[in-house]
């Protein structure tokens, strides 16, 4: 049943391809929406049937490329696919009211609709199939899929640069995801995922090497530091759909390659633990601090996207040291919060994606600075924004808070280990962590209050009336879900429990005993967060109680003896964290302008402050700058004289013509000394 249910999703791909080039703007939305609708409910099915009657293996008879092709799906794989069907879902509902703008973009609207059915069929197909070869192909469509999603707008600059150094970067991905496949490939004759255990059983110190470039090849697409520059770049300029989607499911594909070369490989699991870990932390506290400093709304949700990479990586990490040291409860608490996270991540970032789309349609702009009191303008996509941003930074009783809240259980645990280096790394993850979910809180106090509150701080041309039904219909869908999850998590305890038994510790399993401890701390966490509403009510009613017999009265705010405009008096983004920026300018790069400052008596004086990301400097602008100039040495070469392009080629045709016999005589030359 489960084969056909996949070959179904397949084929639907494959009808789409044919079908949807040949509609117009009207139909077209229709179709791609009833096409995703009927995949995904497929998607649905498919991951009931796995959690309920365990997992399914078959096999495809390939070339004598590939070999046999084997179709794996388990608990890990149908996780995956229900965090991917659900967020694709969603944003293809949103995505019909959001494109809607777009109406006269018939041929980008066709291939838009296309790319989005094929990037989650392939992502899909990512999650099941196990042979090297098929899995590289589907990741190779996934990748360019994605880039077509990004470039809907390729008229605009910032847009196109944004999506060629995404496709670059996930080519990168994939080179050292193919280094390591060809790795073991070359020491076991196969490509099949099953030969990775028992050559890292037999070799497990080549098997941290092997995991390493393939941490590389995913953590590229995950985005943890130094692997995360395409993400600022990508999210802003792609449509809010599709930045929903890349922040709530492309970049998890990262961690799920994770995730399963971790169930895969027999290793050293402590080194990975903290190879992991480290690289968590750091990418946990950079992306947060970078995010504060931001002035485009989307790019700021950008950075907190690899700000959550970094904690459920803390989990992961957390996971592998539990591993490595036989610990159950940090097995438990480390891989099961990376996982709840995961699914938590995917539902709050996409809420505040798309309600950021809504207010960019409606003021068409993302600029934090010139926004200001929409929360009276558009008050549904605030509360929802609103309730992704409470979610996001942990807070009861939201989703946010029961995965960090077991990261954290799994990281106190570790500090009674008798293991100095382990007690130490705690210690110093504990404290990485609340700094991150401290400056989370400074970041959307920023964006909500900017944003939303207060008036406008300088004339946008808006639409009258904008908020319709589907602009916050599947919005309302999932801040539901993000309370469900966070008021009563124990109901996904038993499918945690069953994909975390996929990493098994060297005792053995995990006892029925600790899962039952496990169920009982998950039914604690949701009676807290029903105590915190029950509270928060109480709180409330007394307030009422007391207010309603007093008469309420209103007038101007008061402006400090200014009689101007009193917009002016308001904080701007940049003043709300000036203290903030003055405390770690050291570690930023922060680029300053003034504008007007001419003359004695200037009409005008501007001071605009630009944040730029450190990392993506070194890495990625001053490598490009070297290389541009290292080309513009021989651009002597292209003189536009038709006898040098003639000599040029001669010359090439000898070359290759000598070089073969120059090798062949090196060759016979080394076959003479060996005989020697």
């Amino acid at each position: 049943m489960e084969k056909i249910l996949i070959e179904i999703i397949n084929l639907l791909a494959v009808f789409s391809l044919i079908t949807l080039p040949f509609l117009n703007s009207k139909r077209l939305g229709i179709v791609a929406l009833v096409t995703i609708t009927i995949q995904v409910l497929i998607s649905f099915a498919l991951v009931f049937l796995v959690f309920t009657h365990g997992n399914v293996e078959y096999y495809y008879q390939g070339s004598f490329i590939t070999g046999n092709i084997p179709i794996r799906i388990d608990y890990l794989s149908v996780w995956f696919i229900l965090l991917i069907s659900f967020t694709f879902l969603t944003g293809a509902w949103y995505g019909f009211q959001y494109m809607k703008k777009y109406q006269e973009q018939t041929s980008n609207l066709q291939l838009h609709a296309i790319s989005y059915i094929l990037t989650f069929t392939a992502l899909i197909d990512i999650c099941i199939v196990q042979n090297a070869i098929v899995f590289l192909l589907v990741w190779e469509i996934m990748a360019f899929g994605s880039f077509i999603l990004i470039i809907f707008e390729h008229y605009k600059k910032e847009t196109l640069r944004a999506g060629i150094n995404f496709l670059v970067q996930s080519h990168i991905s994939i080179l050292f995801l193919t280094l390591s496949f060809i790795w073991v490939k070359v020491k076991t004759g196969s490509f099949d995922f099953a030969t990775i255990t028992s050559y890292s059983a037999l070799h497990p110190s080549m098997g941290i090497g092997l995991f390493i470039f393939l941490f590389i090849g995913f953590a590229i697409k995950a985005g943890f530091v130094p692997f995360h520059t395409w993400l600022p770049l990508a999210h802003p300029a792609a449509p809010a759909h599709i930045s929903g989607v890349m922040s709530g499911v492309i970049i998890k594909i990262g961690i799920f390659g994770i995730l399963r070369m971790l169930t895969l490989i027999k290793t050293d699991f402590i080194i990975i633990g903290y190879f992991i870990l480290i690289i968590s932390v750091i990418s946990g506290l950079y992306g947060v601090i970078l995010a504060i400093i931001q002035h485009n709304l989307k790019k700021l949700l950008a950075y907190h996207s690899i700000e959550n990479i970094g904690i459920i990586g803390i989990g992961i990490g957390l996971g592998c040291l539990g591993l490595g040291h036989e610990n159950q409860w940090l097995v438990v608490a480390g891989f099961g919060g990376a996982l709840l996270h995961t699914l938590n991540h995917s539902l709050f970032k996409s809420l505040l994606f798309y309600s950021a789309g809504n207010v960019y349609q409606f003021t068409h702009t993302m600029n934090i600075e010139s926004l200001g009191g929409l929360l009276k303008k558009m008050p549904h996509s605030a509360y929802l924004f609103l309730i992704g941003s409470l979610a996001i930074c942990g807070l009861p009783p939201f989703n946010g808070f029961v995965s960090e809240f077991f990261i954290y259980s799994g990281l106190f645990k570790g500090l009674t280990s008798n293991q100095f280096t382990l007690t130490l790394t705690m210690l110093f993850s504990i404290v990485a962590l609340v700094l991150i979910g401290g400056l989370a809180l400074i970041c959307f106090t920023k964006a909500f209050g900017i944003v939303f509150l207060g008036t406008n701080r300088t004339e946008i041309k808006a639409d009258k009336y904008f908020e319709k039904p589907l602009h916050f219909y599947p919005l309302y869908l999932i801040a539901l879900i993000i309370l469900v999850l966070g008021l009563l998590p124990f109901l996904f305890s038993s499918t945690l429990l069953k994909i975390i038994g996929l990493f098994q510790i060297n005792s053995g399993t995990i006892t029925i005993g600790f899962m039952d401890r496990t169920l009982t701390n998950l039914t604690v966490i949701g009676a807290y967060s029903f105590a915190f509403i029950i509270l928060t009510g109480i709180v409330f009613f007394v307030r009422w109680l007391i207010i309603k017999r007093r008469t309420s009265k209103a007038d101007l705010t008061w402006g400090c003896g200014y009689v101007g405009e009193t917009k002016k008096a308001q904080y701007t983004a940049s003043s709300f964290i000036r203290s903030y920026r003055k405390l770690v300018e050291p570690l930023l790069y922060i680029k300053k302008k003034k504008i007007g400052a001419k003359g004695i008596y200037p009409n005008s004086l501007k001071h605009i402050t630009h944040p730029y990301d450190r990392i993506e400097s070194y890495l990625i602008d001053k490598p490009i700058y070297l290389f541009r100039r290292i080309l513009n040495r021989f651009a002597f070469l292209q003189n536009g004289n038709i006898q040098s392009y003639i000599l040029y080629g001669f010359v090439f045709l000898v070359a290759a013509i000598l070089f073969p016999i120059f090798i062949s005589k090196i060759m016979v030359f080394i076959h003479l000394l060996n005989q020697l």
